[in-house]
């Protein structure tokens, strides 16, 4: 049987990416969310665990064996080297399970939704890629809403990701998340278009 379409969604933070995976997923489209599988390798994979306490000693996990999330998140925030290196360790084996996952799916296209994907490299395997966007006022407002955090630490973790004017020169198609178009329909149509021919316009 011929491996499906591979579609990668992406968008910056508080842009409506998972949302959008979401209803892909309603319509019944496999998906492959790369960030919750990335979290759950630093908690149960004993390869990538090993690797963290050898870098950044036994406080980077808890008692309970899972990573201390403040703790590993306050080493790597102000230190690109030692982001370089958490995510060397960890997205070569995002790419496994992606591979692992993606001879497992039997539809015609899936999707692969990761925050950081053109930033990571993850696009290269990918058939297509999604961009969502969203205003950032939209995207601050939305944020503070879902994480009970402050506007200067959105911004300091938007300033992270690529803008989305540098994504958008890779991007096979820009969504506009902007209450103002209506995205659904732009879902379905990007549905049919792959269903039908296996591209996404």
């Amino acid at each position: 049987m011929t491996s499906p379409t591979t579609v990668g969604v992406t968008g910056g933070i508080g842009s409506g990416k998972s949302t959008i995976s979401h209803v892909f997923k309603i319509i019944g489209t496999p998906v492959f969310e790369a960030d919750k599988v990335a979290k759950e390798l630093l908690d149960k994979n004993d390869k990538v665990k090993s690797e963290i306490i050898r870098l950044f000693g036994e406080g980077t996990y808890s008692s309970d064996g899972t990573v201390n999330r403040k703790k590993l998140a306050g080493i790597i925030f102000n230190d690109e080297i030692a982001l370089r290196k958490v995510n060397g360790i960890v997205h070569p084996e995002v790419r496994k399970k992606f591979q692992d996952w993606l001879k497992k799916q039997h539809a015609v296209y899936v999707i692969h939704e990761a925050a950081i994907l053109f930033e990571s490299g993850f696009h290269k395997m990918m058939d297509f890629t999604l961009l969502v966007t969203a205003p950032e006022k939209q995207r601050i407002e939305w944020v503070i809403k879902r994480d009970n955090v402050s506007e200067n630490q959105i911004r300091e973790r938007m300033a992270r990701q690529w803008p989305d004017e540098k994504k958008q020169n890779l991007a096979d198609i820009v969504l506009h998340n902007n209450n103002k178009n209506l995205i659904v329909p732009e879902i379905i149509k990007i549905d049919k278009n792959l269903r039908r021919n296996g591209k996404i316009w």
